[in-house]
């Protein structure tokens, strides 16, 4: 029987994270990179996946990265290929590229309705079926981790200045397809969660943090705070590790407890 830290252990393991170049997703990157395992980073822009390749060297990670618009479906296969090219298997897949645009529903454009599905959603779908087809459904072993949010518990509030009906229903679709996803591959040993984040900084809020205040969106958590850079750790060591080997199927609010609440 293993301990503890030794079920926390990722040595030895790989993770493709996408959207990995910046906030949650490399926060989350460097969760697994601290337990052992090794990184390839994919997002649109080689700059900042290059920043960020460099940050995670800086903390002991072996880490490389591959620049793909994963809102294109013809980018889906060259990125797993170049991935299982570079890391010979993917244990854990962490799918967490996506995008938002605000406007009210009766006005909203179908180009943003499109670009926002096909990111927030399609493209979940695209890599989860290829990396599962190429290489965890035939070594009958897998780590499925999928960014959703809160706002796919619920709508927005009239008084909301959130005009995101693209978003909030993307995210409820990301929730129960990991359900459903959990519910067909667990008979390969293949997990799949999902992470809802509440309010946490970074340049998809910025926009909200600058118009309403740190303070006042604060107020609305029970624990009076907004997420900060390592309170995805946790979760992700979790759903990432065999510490979650009998959990499945499941999605975890990080809110601060706001969900709880509203």
């Amino acid at each position: 029987m293993r301990t503890t830290k030794e079920l926390f252990d990722l040595t030895g393991r790989t993770a493709l994270v996408t959207g990995g170049s910046r906030g949650l997703g490399l926060q989350i990157a460097e969760a697994l990179g601290e337990l052992g395992a090794k990184i390839v980073l994919s997002s649109r822009k080689q700059s900042d996946l290059d920043e960020a390749v460099a940050h995670l060297k800086t903390r002991g990670i072996e880490a490389s990265a591959i620049a793909a618009d994963l809102s294109q479906e013809s980018s889906v296969e060259p990125l797993v290929e170049e991935a299982l090219k570079r890391l010979g298997h993917i244990d854990i897949l962490v799918n967490n590229a996506g995008a938002t645009w605000g406007a009210p529903a009766e006005d909203y454009p179908v180009d943003a309705w499109d670009k926002v599905m096909n990111l927030n959603v399609r493209s979940i779908f695209l890599l989860s079926q290829a990396v599962g087809k190429r290489s965890m459904i035939p070594r009958q072993y897998g780590k499925i981790i999928n960014v959703a949010s809160i706002a796919g518990f619920s709508g927005n509030s009239p008084s909301s200045p959130m005009k995101t009906v693209a978003y909030n229903t993307s995210k409820a679709a990301v929730i129960n397809f990991t359900r459903t996803l959990a519910g067909e591959w667990g008979v390969h040993g293949i997990t799949v969660n999902a992470i809802a984040p509440g309010f946490f900084p970074s340049k998809m809020t910025k926009g909200l943090l600058e118009k309403a205040g740190e303070g006042a969106i604060a107020q609305r958590a029970p624990l009076q705070r907004i997420g900060d850079d390592e309170d995805l750790k946790g979760i992700a060591a979790l759903f990432a590790t065999d510490a979650s080997k009998h959990i499945t199927g499941q999605v975890m609010a990080v809110d601060g407890g706001v969900s709880a609440v509203h």
